[in-house]
């Protein structure tokens, strides 16, 4: 029986678990070479195997704090790993040794950076960027290897050769305008021979060649760009969850995968701490429109969420949708009556945020201005107290600012969905189900576009903040105030 084609070129992006072990990356080729039969083209985006990531992490940090043995054990390790790895996934001793060698080539490479980190004392943002590359660089030779193995044509692909970027290493912007037709040039000769291209998530260059990331977490992002670069009809991020679900399933036990999720309503998600998507994923596929579905590797024929476009009226059928937490906040406020018609506080106050590379996930701002507070995470949180300090050293002296509250052990919940913005109530019954579980929200925070409620509690009352607005999430309550 030919081929059925569904539509043109598919994108399907591994992430971690999905590849951490060759168990898993045996049934990912397997998965793949599904995919081939219904699809005329495929491109695979592949993440480090998982735990890589991080072991790289402590090797190059290791070497900047002269701890070689550290380091030559990092190396180590992952020989270990990958030569394990291909041990229980190749059967063929051709594939086997080439992919042995390839793995060689890379440790090698580790250890050489590490040696070079160690001179300098300095684990540089340039330095982590090559060293963290690494383990995206060998797991694509170890699936393509067993796609071959499956008899299915594929190849190992460097991004660096696709994603041009800026220098803003460890979190890396693409030049999209490159990156088409880089990545026309390089993957389209390789899928009119009908070669799946195995290629690195994560990863970027310079116009200098220099290896970028794009931030941890990003070969979902990277996945988005190669689809829209591509012009791709479908991109399948495959986790080791059942699609996107109605909150993290390690907290509620009730939780559900949601059928449909709109694209501002998932980037909402994930900015709020849902692991399913990197933040920047959603971007390049809203604008292109491109087909998204968030699949689960280990139960590819179970669960599955599709992402639909933001006018697609079944998005609007329920006031809430999902409960997200992202924890280890700080929350920081500057007060004062004299505050009241200053000009420029909340500028500067946000300029030092910026200065001291912390990110402000949450703000909340009294109508009197005699209070601003802002959530940053908690590692960021002594850096941006001094920088206030020093920022606004004059103010405290003339009793303008009263004080600065550092409040740590903080969370934030945040309630999504884009249907909240025509249903009344939502506040209301958030704030009762907390209130009858007698937790109390030390701040609030709404977007104009009422998609998403962010809430701020302690930790200690998180998972239980969770629990209870879950719960009328899932038994309907919040369809019941009606559209």
């Amino acid at each position: 029986m030919g081929r059925i084609v569904m539509t043109k070129t598919l994108v399907m992006k591994f992430g971690g678990t999905s590849v951490g072990s060759a168990d898993a990356i045996n049934g990912a080729a397997k998965q793949v070479q599904i995919a081939r039969e219904n699809w005329s083209q495929v491109v695979v985006v592949l993440s480090a195997m998982s735990g890589v990531t991080d072991l790289l992490l402590h090797g190059a940090n290791a070497a900047a704090a002269d701890d070689e043995e550290s380091a030559a054990a990092t190396a180590a390790a992952l020989l270990t790993t990958h030569l394990g790895a291909i041990d229980g996934l190749l059967s063929t001793e051709v594939e086997r040794e080439l992919t042995r060698e390839r793995v060689h080539v890379h440790v090698n490479e580790f250890t050489t950076l590490c040696h070079a980190v160690h001179l300098l004392r300095e684990a540089t943002p340039r330095a982590l960027d090559a060293i963290m590359s690494l383990g995206e660089r060998i797991a694509v030779h170890l699936l393509a290897a067993r796609l071959r193995e499956l008899d299915c044509a594929a190849t190992a692909v460097r991004s660096e050769e696709l994603i041009r970027t800026d220098a803003h290493f460890q979190a890396a912007n693409p030049d999209m305008e490159t990156t088409i037709r880089l990545t026309c040039d390089n993957l389209s000769p390789l899928l009119a021979e009908d070669v799946v291209p195995v290629v690195t998530g994560f990863i970027g260059a310079t116009e200098d060649g220099e290896v970028t990331t794009l931030g941890r977490e990003g070969s979902d992002y990277s996945a988005a760009i190669i689809a829209v670069a591509l012009d791709a009809d479908e991109v399948w991020i495959c986790t080791d969850v059942d699609g996107v679900m109605t909150t993290d399933p390690r907290i509620a036990a009730n939780a559900r995968t949601l059928p449909t999720i709109a694209y501002r309503e998932i980037a909402e998600l994930s900015s709020a701490g849902a692991k399913v998507l990197h933040p920047k994923a959603i971007i390049p596929i809203m604008e292109r429109g491109i087909r998204m579905w968030i699949r689960n590797t280990f139960n590819p024929d179970g669960p599955a969420t599709q992402v639909v476009e933001d006018s697609n009226s079944k998005i609007h059928n329920v006031g809430a949708k999902a409960v997200a937490v992202v924890k280890e906040h700080s929350l920081l406020s500057l007060e004062g009556r004299g505050m009241l018609g200053v000009p420029g506080i909340v500028a500067r106050t946000f300029a030092v945020a910026a200065r001291g590379d912390a990110s402000v996930t949450l703000i909340a701002q009294t109508s009197s201005e005699q209070s601003i507070c802002f959530a940053v995470p908690q590692s960021s949180a002594t850096d941006v107290v001094a920088e206030l300090e020093s920022e606004f050293r004059y103010e405290f002296q003339w009793h303008q600012i009263d004080r600065l509250r550092v409040q740590n052990d903080i969370v934030i919940v945040t309630v999504v969905g884009a249907g909240m913005r025509h249903t009344p109530g939502i506040a209301g019954k958030v704030f009762s189900a907390l209130g009858v579980r007698g937790l109390n929200v030390v701040a609030i925070a709404q977007g104009s576009s009422e998609c998403s409620i962010s809430l701020v509690v302690t930790e200690a009352d998180a998972d239980d903040s969770v629990r209870a607005i879950h719960d009328i999430i899932v038994d309907g309550s919040f369809e019941e105030v009606g559209l």
